[in-house]
């Protein structure tokens, strides 16, 4: 499911190839039942507007003005930008379509659930409203390590809990457990200062180096996670096995011969 750094890639598509433009129609795709877009009045609000700015909040992507309205994404498991020109047609599984004037389009494909549109005034009533917490790339040290370390559950869990910061989920919770040598069931108040204030550290030196890439896993290091990320893989940091296991109703992907 794509995370912060994902999302930042997709937002990054909107101000390379959408920016000041102005919308001549807001379009629902085929078979849109299943997932959650803007009804007719909300479309109609972005029409004659135009996006000159972009900004994202943990795993959700804003196209707006200062003025408003605005646009928000969230990718969901599948969900992907996606910018073209006329007279190409919209890729398949497209839910939603903005017409710019001229040929150029953007298309919100999604395949799966999960992944919505909706219009917002502006990006901060939208995250308040929400009860969202920090971005997990904003925060600081010391309100990350309050929110983990006041946390009875699991590390993993804590850490992919949008109400207490915002933009880890699944891939790169399991990053982080993995550089620590956590087990991802480790219960998160049980953590000391030290390791909490490393924590944050190493939460931020990943989500940052998968940005710097525009989340192209294929570029990061050869001894990451998520490179070898598969139930039996070498452990490329202590050539342990690769396991996996449920953690708060997610798979958790880890190697028991250092994560403890």
């Amino acid at each position: 499911m794509p995370e912060l750094p994902e999302s930042d890639a997709m937002r990054l598509v909107i101000e390379r190839e959408c920016l000041n433009r102005t919308i001549e129609a807001a379009e629902l795709g085929s078979n849109t039942s299943y997932i959650k877009l803007p009804g007719s009045n909300e479309r109609a609000r972005l029409v004659g507007h135009q996006f000159t700015r972009t900004d994202r909040h943990g795993k959700f992507i804003f196209a707006g003005s200062k003025t408003g309205p605005w646009m928000v994404v969230h990718l969901g498991m599948t969900g992907k930008l996606i910018a073209f020109d006329a007279p190409d047609e919209a890729p398949d599984h497209t839910k939603f379509l903005i017409r710019f004037e001229g040929e150029r389009r953007l298309a919100f494909r999604c395949p799966r659930k999960l992944g919505r549109v909706e219009i917002a005034d502006d990006p901060e009533s939208f995250i308040a409203e929400g009860g969202y917490g920090p971005d997990a790339l904003e925060m600081h040290r010391q309100d990350f390590m309050e929110r983990i370390g006041g946390t009875n559950g699991a590390i993993k869990s804590a850490l992919m809990s949008q109400k207490k910061l915002a933009g880890i989920g699944n891939l790169w919770s399991d990053e982080i457990d993995y550089r620590l040598g956590l087990d991802p069931e480790r219960t998160a108040n049980e953590l000391g200062e030290d390791c909490l204030s490393r924590a944050y550290d190493a939460m931020r030196d990943i989500l940052q180096a998968v940005l710097d890439t525009e989340a192209t896993y294929s570029k990061l290091p050869k001894d990451w996670l998520v490179r070898n990320r598969k139930k039996g893989a070498d452990c490329p940091k202590c050539g342990g096995t690769i396991a996996a296991r449920k953690v708060g109703g997610r798979t958790a992907y880890y190697c028991p011969s250092h994560q403890e």
